[in-house]
């Protein structure tokens, strides 16, 4: 260390909390020091004293340093210093050990050194020495635990030591009175042309939480794993204040720092109009902004720019081609994706789009039960009816599965989309703030805030799968009094049981509900499949071992079951050996009817692949186009349901009404695909189209209102009920 005299240097930033500054200026901090911008440098080695303030003047750090490196001495980058904390008051190392557990790399015992501020100088006649000023008076410790004083230089004007505006900052940040700093976020870059079909197809895990990719080798499914070993890759997808979108790993490492700018959790709405129902549910629960994109689809806002969700899946279906590329060493453009199976037909199209987006050919798209029951069944000699009980991040399916050496079959499926591990978190958080509140009076508002205890929730839900308790500790959560207020609490496995116990007796009653559609009992199932990182949790496995009268299978890990059955198929596909797969339908498909009416063509539960034919006539003279317009689900009135859009069959011949006939076709892929055909033999007019992408979503309410604005009177239903689907569609035709 130089002998040269300690100097006294304070800065103050333009945060207003301790929580602002950890969003702002995170990166430019450590457990062992801070990087400051400064017109004046001081040579490496140089003992400073050193206060960081708030805006208001608020001692926010305050700590005997030294200069470590210097940066900006050569004309290349900007000028600034990085200090390295030697001794701290109190209230400093509680800040810095909250600013360690919110983000990993602050645990550095060295100063962060910034990407984008050019080369670091440690040699100590980096600089010229400054002249010597006059002594200041001594800054005042707050208490008996600060440094003393070391002053001998008076502080610097604010305009001569600032923080650095770093690459990762949130959002827009004003600087020592700079202008603000503009970002825009990139377009989303897409393949400009189909890639060619190269090397073995790859099973895809598209979780809630995070997303794998495995391949067959030596005739077993594995998990694949990049060149730094990791696995997985976090359905997390971020802007950064530069403007750069990034994903997985990095992404969420920004969650804590820049919420708004950090998107999770999409999964759960790809492909669903923005007014949906489910849109609005989940909305107010999230930190990102959603919003409408211009078809009308579900997007998120980042900066300047709305992204559809389907763009936000393609960058993690990249990442994940890309951990594949590196494994496998080798170019991978084809995949098998498992999905959850209360996917919509629009879901799964956003997601054959998200894959061609991504670069690859999506060869099909599986249902997470079914993939989940080919990874157990493979190498399996006899046949078995088979539970799934799949509970991942944001969603739960349930599905019967008979398997046997010719194939297997989905007889019966049931769930709830909107019930999933993201639920259990929120109740642990919820019971984590009230004990906050109730021992120290103090709610917490703080959006950054928030977020570490969601953190801190989701790890203490995953260590008592193992534990009987677990500390719940989040240093310096929140102020009360201008006192830092921890969180920190013990968890036990028989709290969480009873926070969470409602949810798992709902799960329970949707499996008791699937087994009564197809008049199931629990002593005719043979196996209980576990799915989800979810399905860990012991209140789950108890509760399903005393329904079903025995212990869930542990064979396949539940969080690899799904991309390991994926990868199967994959490996059938590519060998055009695929055993035969039946899945069924969801949800039912069908027609609005004239008085808003949901006539189901292709019912719930129908064996897929499926092929509904009919003939309709034309109702009216001179009729030049027939439309019909598409909904899926249960419930008796369209608006209820789903829209999947609108097929139009256009150029009719103009002729008296009845005497031109239309040939229809509904047809369902194993992947719940659903394509619609209409032939007018006379004239040879064709159209053909995949749903849900023809219409948007405010064209197919318009479409709805008609529906609703018409009403069938007593003779017509009369009639209807007479000549079944063929007089419905008709009357529609009519309207």
């Amino acid at each position: 260390m130089s002998s040269a005299k300690p100097i006294q240097l304070s800065v103050r930033l333009p945060f207003a909390t301790p929580e602002a500054f950890l969003q702002g200026y995170g990166l430019m901090i450590s457990r062992g020091g801070i990087y400051l911008r400064a017109r004046r440098l001081h040579p490496p080695g140089t003992p400073v004293t050193l206060e960081v303030k708030l805006e208001d003047g608020k001692r926010l750090l305050y700590a005997n340093a030294t200069v470590s490196w210097v940066t900006g001495t050569r004309g290349e980058g900007v000028a600034g210093m990085g200090f390295k904390f030697i001794t701290l008051d109190a209230t400093s190392r509680r800040f810095l050990e909250a600013a360690a557990a919110a983000m990993p790399h602050a645990r550095s015992p060295e100063p962060p050194v910034p990407r984008n501020v050019g080369p670091i100088d440690t040699h100590p006649d980096a600089v010229a020495a400054p002249p010597p000023s006059p002594p200041p008076a001594p800054v005042a410790p707050a208490s008996a635990d600060e440094p003393p004083p070391l002053g001998a230089e008076s502080a610097p004007p604010p305009s001569q030591l600032q923080p650095v505006l770093p690459s990762e900052q949130a959002g827009r940040l004003v600087v020592q009175g700079a202008a603000e700093a503009e970002v825009r976020a990139p377009a989303f870059e897409g393949p400009l042309t189909e890639p060619a079909r190269a090397g073995p197809i790859i099973g895809i895990g598209l979780g809630a939480t995070n997303a794998y990719a495995a391949v067959v080798s030596g005739g077993q499914p594995t998990v694949l794993r990049a060149k730094d070993g990791a696995s997985l890759v976090p359905v997390v997808v971020a802007l950064t204040p530069r403007g750069k979108l990034v994903v997985g790993a990095p992404a969420r490492g920004q969650s804590v720092t820049n919420p708004k700018w950090t998107v999770s959790g999409f999964r759960r709405l790809v492909g669903l109009d923005f007014d949906s129902p489910e849109v609005d549910e989940v909305a107010p629960r999230v930190s990102h902004e959603l919003a409408g994109t211009e078809p009308g689809t579900c997007g998120v806002r980042l900066a300047d720019r709305i992204y559809p969700l389907e763009q936000m899946v393609a960058l993690v279906l990249r990442e994940v081609r890309l951990v594949a590329e590196q494994a496998l060493e080798r170019p991978v453009s084809r995949a098998v994706i498992a999905v959850p199976a209360w996917y919509t037909e629009a879901q799964r199209q956003a997601v054959h789009e998200a894959g061609r987006l991504a670069g690859l050919h999506v060869e099909r798209v599986i249902d997470e039960p079914t993939a989940a029951a080919l990874a157990w069944g493979h190498g399996r000699r006899r046949s078995e009816r088979v539970f799934v009980y799949d509970l991942g991040g944001s969603a739960f399916d349930a599905a019967v599965l008979e398997l046997d050496e010719g194939g297997y079959r989905v007889v019966a499926r049931g769930g709830d989309p909107a019930l999933g591990g993201a639920d259990f978190d929120r109740i642990v958080v919820e019971w984590l703030l009230a004990e906050l509140a109730a021992k120290h009076g103090v709610p917490v508002v703080d959006r950054t805030a928030r977020q570490r205890v969601q953190d801190a929730a989701e790890r203490a839900k995953i260590a008592l799968s193992e534990a009987t308790e677990t500390r719940v500790h989040v240093p310096f959560l929140t102020m009360a009094k201008d006192q830092p207020v921890d969180l920190d609490v013990v968890l036990t496995r028989a709290q969480l049981a009873a926070l969470t116990r409602p949810l798992v007796e709902r799960t329970i009653e949707l499996c008791e509900a699937v087994l009564r559609e197809r008049f199931l009992r629990v002593d005719q199932i043979d196996e209980v499949l576990l799915v989800g990182g979810q399905a860990r949790a012991p209140l789950v496995q108890e509760q399903l071992t005393s329904t079903f009268g025995r212990r869930p299978l542990e064979g396949v890990p539940p969080d690899e079951a799904v991309v390991r059955g994926a990868a199967l198929l994959g490996s059938m596909l590519e060998e055009k050996a695929a055993r035969a797969g039946v899945g069924v339908l969801p949800r039912s498909i069908g027609v609005g009817l004239p008085g808003g009416r949901f006539y189901p063509v292709i019912r719930r539960g129908t064996a897929l692949p499926a092929t509904r034919s009919y003939r309709v006539q034309t109702t009216r003279d001179a009729q030049a186009e027939l439309e019909l317009a598409l909904f899926q689900g249960e419930a008796p009135l369209v608006k209820d349901d789903h829209p999947l859009g609108v097929f139009r069959l256009s150029g009719l011949p103009r002729q008296p009404k009845g005497t031109v006939s239309i040939e229809l076709s509904f047809e369902l892929s194993g992947e719940c695909v659903l394509t619609i055909r209409g032939t007018e033999p006379s004239s040879g007019r064709v159209a053909s189209s995949v749903f849900a992408t023809e219409q948007t979503p405010e064209a197919t309410r318009r479409r709805i209102a008609r529906l609703e604005g018409v009403e069938l009177t007593p003779d017509e239903l009369e009639a209807a009920g007479a000549s079944g689907l063929f007089g419905l569609v008709r009357r529609f035709l009519g309207s």
